[in-house]
């Protein structure tokens, strides 16, 4: 019996740390209030894991396999990720990355690949093992281990849907294919400058003194952020443009960690100690990899296809809970294209379609009042085309998002950016000030056969803009990205560096820059994604096009000084250069020059 008592207690404790596990898994990732549930789950999976560590013979000699240490390893991985999503903090998403490598090297599930050959189950757990640890690397912007996870999680798929012939694995193959399409999109620039805020590339000297002296009647940090996306055909729940905007509202660690390390694996992609029987995993290596001189990273709530009731709630929430002082940022990015066969009140070429023509917004308009257009009656014919969609199907305007619904949450302080096909719709009138960058309703490409491509394969034009804009000209010239152009795009970075310091003083010193930018301009940020719409706009205005009107130009609300207009001379003296540099001048028209 005293034999049984070991094997007994631990499969108690692995029941108790799947349950407590399953309450934080189901946890809105939203809000401030302390999750007092994390660290009771915590507290259960390392005396689980301590447990198995102190009694592993005799586990071992009771049928423990290997792939059940791995399975506990996966669920602490997986709860550090989860945590990392509440709360922003790098050092839990580092914690994640220890011990999914651990697992990895250490070949947890390999060593039951006969066993896995009969078991679905088990097979279903090595590959959410790989989907989860491809998604940490890739935040991480570990390309060399996506790489090698995506090779392995490749011939792991197809060996599956041989062994297993009456079972689908198309959810498999749909998050194989998304991990494609971002290697694809972003793998090419993997030794550029990161998304994150580094201050070796994002704060420039000729700027700080300004930035320093700059004072504002009312300053505001960014404490949360709402990043959602709803676009057809998109299926991985971190999508390209939320995955950007993700990384963007986070500082670059100036540490050792963030350091690109060199992955080395045998053959079959285990370490040495494969056969080993040692479960340690060392779980205080995190402390050497947090930098504690950055300030914390904004709390960030991801939303993939929410209905409108779910993000006005989600909205709602962080709304309550913003502490004082305080700004969220609220990022949409959705169609506005219901995908019905009805007549657009007007149309260009292409599949998308426009709204109908917006009002001029005067000096005293709110911008969040849906804009009517009144038939006979005095009622509107076409509620639809001011707003933007979130659900399968316009339904009522149940799945419609309206820039009236967003006024309750110009109470708090708020930083809106909304990046779809009908984002203008959205300058119509509004409640309290508010800070609004509406993207163009039609991306621009020097190739129009490109102007067709589907956003869901490569993001948005503009939400790249503002993540990495020289990756945007890159895009909008068909340029292709190789190691060859480091020098070329380490030039390019030069230029863009320059003009934002230029910008940067301009805005600090300007004596007609509006409240709402002002309060939010100390925010590095904010103040970063502030430089790269002016420099977005900016190019989109001198781009020369068949057709010149505002579908391919952003807007921003209320305006920012006419000192860093699309038509100053300082603005577009900077786009030329630029454009010089690249060789492709013939592009641009500056009427400003």
């Amino acid at each position: 019996m005293a034999e049984d008592a070991v094997p007994k207690t631990f499969r108690a404790l692995v029941e108790s740390a799947e349950r407590k596990f399953a309450k934080v898994r189901d946890a809105p990732s939203y809000g401030r209030g302390p999750n007092h549930y994390f660290p009771k789950v915590f507290k259960a999976y390392m005396k689980l894991w301590d447990y198995q560590q102190k009694n592993r013979s005799k586990l071992v000699e009771s049928g423990l396999q290997r792939w059940e240490i791995g399975e506990i390893a996966s669920r602490i991985g997986q709860l550090y990720f989860v945590q990392y999503m509440r709360t922003s903090e790098a050092r839990f998403l580092l914690e994640s990355y220890i011990f999914y490598e651990a697992i990895l090297n250490r070949g947890y599930f390999e060593g039951s690949s006969f066993k896995a050959l009969k078991d679905r189950g088990l097979r279903f757990k090595e590959l959410r093992f790989y989907a989860r640890f491809l998604l940490v690397s890739l935040i991480l912007n570990r390309w060399e281990m996506v790489k090698l996870l995506l090779d392995r999680f490749k011939a792991l798929v197809e060996d599956s849907k041989a062994q297993f012939p009456d079972t689908t694995f198309k959810e498999w193959k749909v998050v194989m294919q998304e991990m494609v399409r971002f290697m694809k999109v972003d793998s090419a620039f993997s030794n550029t400058r990161p998304l994150r805020y580094c201050a070796i590339f994002d704060s420039y000297p000729s700027s700080l003194p300004y930035v320093a002296r700059f004072h504002a009647k009312k300053v505001l940090k960014l404490r949360d952020a709402l990043l959602m996306s709803y676009h057809r055909n998109e299926f991985a729940e971190l999508t390209t443009d939320t995955f950007r905007m993700l990384q963007c509202l986070e500082w670059e660690p100036s540490g050792s960690f963030y350091q690109k390390q060199t992955v080395e694996f045998h053959d079959n992609g285990t370490s040495t100690d494969q056969s080993a029987t040692s479960g340690l995993i060392d779980i205080n290596l995190v402390a050497d990899m947090t930098d504690p001189s950055l300030p914390p990273n904004p709390k960030k709530a991801v939303l993939y296809r929410p209905s409108a009731t779910q993000l006005l709630a989600v909205l709602a929430a962080i709304c309550d809970e913003l502490p004082p002082e305080s700004v969220m940022l609220i990022y949409i990015a959705a169609s506005g294209d219901s995908g019905q066969t009805t007549v657009p009140h007007k149309q260009i070429s292409g599949s998308v379609r426009t709204s109908v023509k917006l009002n001029t917004v005067h000096e005293r308009s709110n911008y969040f009042m849906p804009e009517t257009h009144v038939n006979g009656k005095g009622s509107s014919s076409h509620p639809s085309e001011s707003s933007i969609w979130l659900g399968p199907t316009r339904n009522a305007g149940s799945n419609n998002l309206f820039p009236a619904d967003l006024i309750p949450f110009t109470r708090r302080p708020a930083f809106f950016i909304i990046d779809s096909d009908n984002s203008h719709s959205f300058k119509a009138e509004r409640g309290e000030p508010a800070a609004l960058l509406l993207s163009p309703l039609r991306p621009t490409f020097k190739s129009q056969s490109e102007s067709s491509a589907d956003i869901t394969q490569n993001g948005s034009q503009f939400t790249l803009f503002l993540t990495a804009p020289l990756r945007a000209c890159w895009q909008i010239f068909g340029l292709t990205f190789s190691d060859d152009d480091a020098d070329l795009m380490e030039d390019a970075e030069s230029i863009v560096s320059g003009a934002f310091a230029e910008w940067e003083t301009i805005l600090c010193t300007t004596t007609t820059l509006d409240l709402v930018w002002a309060q939010v301009l100390s925010e590095p940020l904010l103040r970063r994604i502030i430089l790269r719409f002016i420099f977005c706009r900016s190019v989109l205005t001198c781009f020369r096009r068949r057709e010149e009107n505002d579908h391919y130009v952003p807007v921003c609300l209320p305006e920012l000084p006419d000192s860093v207009s699309p038509n100053s001379g300082i603005v577009q003296s900077a786009v030329k250069k630029l454009a010089e540099h690249l060789k492709v001048s013939h592009c641009f028209r500056f009427d400003g020059l």
